[in-house]
């Protein structure tokens, strides 16, 4: 197995990191870990990890539920009653920020499909672009949505998408330097990123330490800040207009997160810290447990 370690910050390159904790993969192989940070500009990422021709094994379990759409056990039943009304928020998300009817989008990771097809029946001309070909199929099989491999990023024109949106995946996306340039390629200059992530500064994130099940790992590579993921934004020429909190995923974290430590009377903790995660979140932004970034070009 080819192994990537990182001897430099991936996005500042400063030599000054660290090992901050180790933590457990929990859906498939129970491996360990280590999650290091730079000391200068505060960067969190995973260390030692399989590189992209041999991470596919880590996304074989069948509970990896954005690949398999499971609706097993109680946790993958709440997240699938908590996508729905996610759904619908998301496209009025995108309608309000571009103040477009329809236009030109780019769902990239889009899992099972169900956001590119919900734009598609809003009268969007989606591109939807999964790596899983077995995602691909269940879309396919599902929906009769036609989705594409991750190579067709590339064939796509200069300048002429409206929104890019990435739900919970620039977290996976090994050349992610390579990947903001493509952006800012494919963008109209008026063009906007939409980019939601797990916070690894929030309030869950504190309470469950090495536990916490956002940093999902070896599949989570980056693990992102509201103040790194500026950073990294305004590198590429992009910079961040918007934040809005992830309400509900304190909530799914926090339950997967006592699940992780083997707790006793996993869904009532799970959902008073999903509570008290909510309260802070309220309170203020940075304390989400999965933030949703809006970008624009620089012009």
């Amino acid at each position: 197995m080819n192994i990537i370690t990182h001897n430099e910050c991936p996005l500042c390159k400063s030599r000054a990191i660290e090992k901050q904790h180790s933590c457990k993969d929990h859906f498939a192989t129970g491996e360990l870990f280590d999650i290091f940070q730079c000391k200068d500009c505060g960067f969190v990422f995973t260390q030692n990890i399989p590189d992209e021709k041999d991470i596919a094994p880590y996304y074989s379990s069948p509970t990896y539920i954005s690949h398999s759409d499971t609706s097993k056990g109680l946790v993958n039943k709440l997240y699938h009653i908590v996508r729905n009304i996610m759904l619908r928020r998301k496209v009025s998300l995108v309608k309000k920020l571009t103040v477009l009817q329809n236009g030109r989008i780019v769902d990239y990771g889009a899992g099972t499909g169900y956001f590119a097809r919900a734009m598609h029946k809003k009268g969007w001309e989606v591109t939807a672009i999964e790596k899983s070909e077995q995602a691909r199929r269940f879309s396919k099989e599902k929906f009769g949505f036609e989705m594409l491999p991750e190579e067709a990023l590339k064939s796509i024109e200069n300048s002429s998408v409206d929104v890019i949106t990435l739900w919970h995946v620039m977290e996976h996306i090994q050349q992610i330097d390579t990947f903001w340039e493509e952006m800012g390629r494919i963008l109209e200059d008026t063009g906007i990123a939409i980019i939601a992530v797990p916070n690894c500064k929030s309030y869950d994130a504190d309470n469950y330490g090495e536990h916490w099940a956002a940093y999902d790992v070896p599949r989570h590579l980056w693990h992102f800040s509201p103040s790194t993921i500026m950073k990294l934004g305004e590198k590429h020429g992009f910079i961040l207009e918007r934040q809005y909190p992830m309400l509900f995923d304190g909530f799914y974290i926090s339950l997967l997160s006592e699940r992780n430590k083997g707790s006793r009377l996993q869904l009532l903790r799970g959902f008073w810290n999903g509570f008290l995660g909510l309260c802070a979140t309220l309170d203020k932004c940075s304390a989400s447990s999965s933030i949703i970034y809006v970008f624009r070009k620089r012009r």
